[in-house]
């Protein structure tokens, strides 16, 4: 193995938030990208962090990251949330993110988790069938639902 698996540190936000542009552009949303570095060390490495990170680490280069946060299930109990699992395209295949994913799934195990959880794009068979063959069930009949920000702020501007 040519990399390693590490938590994410605050060093690594520039790299971080370039994967997450390239995941953006990946996924067919190149200007979908709000966020900046600084909201990612506020939000990631502050007294209240909003998320964690694993990173695969390759010659002193973070080649990919995992990020994912904690969550609560009302049918459950204690989840995690994995919301993005990116390697960058030159890297793929070295198996940094299955190890990425695995380091998420330990992490979740041992915290004694009872779930986690993540969005993967139809389209996106490669990932859909990694994710089947690690023994995750893919559900076809639920959708994700999104409040943008201008619709969240119409939405309270007239009904609070």
């Amino acid at each position: 193995m040519s990399f390693i698996i590490r938590q994410g540190e605050q060093k690594d936000a520039q790299a971080i938030l370039d994967l997450i542009i390239e995941l953006a552009v990946f996924e067919k949303e190149p200007n979908a990208v709000e966020i900046s570095i600084e909201d990612l060390i506020e939000d990631g490495w502050s007294n209240t962090p909003k998320f964690k990170t694993f990173v695969a680490e390759e010659n002193n280069k973070i080649i990919g990251v995992a990020l994912f946060y904690e969550r609560y299930s009302t049918w459950k109990g204690k989840a995690i949330h994995l919301e993005d699992l990116m390697v960058t395209k030159s890297k793929r295949g070295l198996g940094a993110g299955k190890a990425l994913y695995t380091a998420v799934l330990k992490y979740a195990y041992e915290k004694g988790c009872k779930r986690v959880a993540w969005e993967v794009l139809d389209w996106n068979t490669s990932a859909v069938d990694f994710y089947k063959s690690t023994g995750a069930t893919v559900y076809d009949e639920w959708r994700v639902c999104h409040m943008n920000e201008q619709n969240l702020q119409q939405y309270c501007n007239e009904n609070i």
